[in-house]
């Protein structure tokens, strides 16, 4: 029972995360309330016991101090044992011993009820030194208050008298309802961690709701996010209010920024489209250039027409963005849409590619341009980032609900802290670790834009020094009855 709070905060860490803010104040108020309740516990039962103690203690005073008096009321009826006998029978009880021990160690007088006294207590008396005050002892099972003081009649020394009071009823009376304290306090612990804990949990609710909005918002939904608190305190309100606020303004920019892009995209594609006419023209009909001029004119050509690439990719990434990039699905078929692409790859690039196809048919519902500008996008990228004796390797597979096709080459490979970034838009790879510079960055961002646009995913595995392996999948088709 003892354990249950520990159990509790066990729990609540699997369940929280223990550098939450949740999870922190509940441990330090669950802590906070341990200690109080544990701190009260404690001194109840110590308040208890010492009230207990102090009474007893008290009356053995009373009985050591008026001891000698009564000796001497008692001697007048004859012999200083006499008075001693008398005064003892007295003032004995069945809880109450008095005996008399003369300096020699002889006892000289005692009471009757001594002998039926159990023999562990009576011989742990007669080995403890006891003290002139009254304290609490415990032979065995039995609790007692104990004293003992010099006796004197008549400026006489007749040895010392020794007061013992049982308590062991009282005692375990007083244990039963320190037990009793105890397992209210774990009780009330357990309540207080419950309600602490419930208490937090609804109190940041509203911080989780921030939390998973946040999570969830993305680029294409920022002007329809929106933060809706009930009955949150004021300060997180306010926070939510800002956060609304910043959604607005993060969705006007972004619209500003898309609306640049596509704009400068194609008032740039008209006016580089003619100077890459007019270079091509003259390098045509440069006779009389000389080879650095024709030199500097084909390399002014390539620029221009990688950067006409580009200016067509931030088009599509623009239409995509605003949701204007329309797709024509129809049902294709996928192993000759496979067997074309690696043909047209292996003759435009000289290169080897092996394809690997199954013999069953593989219909998915996709929009075949955009699917073969993937293909070839990422043949191309295998091919670039590959040494040139090795192949690459085109493989279509079909499973239960889905078809794959994988774009495996065994090139310089990705390491781990790219991978995931590697579909983010302009983001490229240590320009050490690349064989060509002719890429944009741009290119994996479109065909994860175009595959997720036909229902399908793009997923990457590699390893640094021994390849890539790049795989699409897509939902088969299911011709409807």
């Amino acid at each position: 029972m003892r354990h249950l709070p520990h159990m509790i905060t066990r729990r609540l860490a699997k369940r929280i995360s223990p550098t939450s803010l949740q999870f922190r104040l509940t441990v330090e108020l669950i802590a906070i309330a341990v200690l109080g309740v544990s701190g009260v516990a404690i001194w109840a039962g110590w308040r208890m016991e010492q009230t207990l103690i102090s009474v007893h203690k008290q009356n053995l005073e009373y009985i050591a101090a008026r001891f000698p008096e009564q000796v001497e009321l008692y001697r007048e009826m004859g012999s200083v044992e006499t008075g001693v006998k008398a005064t003892i029978d007295k003032l004995s009880t069945p809880e109450l011993l008095i005996w008399v021990r003369s300096p020699d160690g002889q006892i000289l007088s005692r009471p009757s009820a001594i002998n039926s006294s159990p023999p562990e207590l009576m011989n742990g008396v007669v080995t403890t030194d006891v003290p002139a005050q009254p304290t609490v002892f415990r032979f065995g099972d039995r609790y007692v208050v104990l004293c003992g003081n010099p006796l004197s009649i008549s400026g006489t020394p007749l040895g010392q008298v020794y007061i013992l009071k049982d308590i062991t009823e009282d005692q375990m009376r007083l244990n039963a309802g320190v037990h009793s304290l105890i397992l209210s306090s774990i009780v009330a612990v357990v309540l207080l961690v419950i309600a602490i804990s419930r208490r937090i949990r609804r109190a940041l609710q509203p911080l989780q709701q921030m939390s998973q909005v946040a999570s969830a918002v993305s680029a294409d939904d920022l002007s329809g996010a929106k933060l809706e608190l009930d009955r949150a305190p004021d300060e997180i309100v306010g926070l939510a209010q800002a956060f609304n606020e910043m959604l607005v303004r993060l969705s006007g920019s972004w619209d500003q920024q898309r609306q640049f892009v596509g704009n400068v995209s194609h008032e740039l594609r008209t006016p580089l489209s003619v100077i890459t006419g007019y270079l091509q023209s003259l390098l045509r009909r440069g006779d009389n250039l000389s080879p650095h001029q024709q030199q500097a004119v084909a390399t002014a050509s390539a620029e221009a027409e990688r950067t006409i690439r580009m200016l067509e990719d931030l088009l599509d990434l623009a239409r995509v963005d605003s949701g204007n990039l329309h797709f024509r699905l129809t049902p294709i078929l996928l192993n000759t849409l496979v067997m074309e692409v690696a043909q047209m790859s292996q003759k435009v690039s000289n290169r080897q590619i092996d394809l690997f196809v199954t013999n069953e048919d593989v219909m998915v519902c996709a929009d075949q341009d955009r699917l073969q500008q993937v293909l070839i996008n990422l043949v191309d990228n295998a091919i670039k980032y590959s040494e040139p004796d090795q192949a690459v390797d085109l493989v279509l597979e079909k499973t239960e609900q889905q078809a794959a096709i994988h774009v495996r080459d065994r090139g310089v490979g990705i390491a781990l802290a790219h991978q995931q970034r590697i579909f983010e838009r302009f983001y490229r790879v240590d320009e050490s670790m690349t064989r060509s510079r002719d890429g944009t960055g741009l290119g994996l961002a479109i065909a994860k834009s175009l595959i997720e646009g036909m229902d399908g995913r793009i997923t990457l595995r590699s390893k640094l020094g021994e390849g890539s392996l790049f795989t699409i999948t897509l939902p088969l088709w299911k011709p409807q009855a």
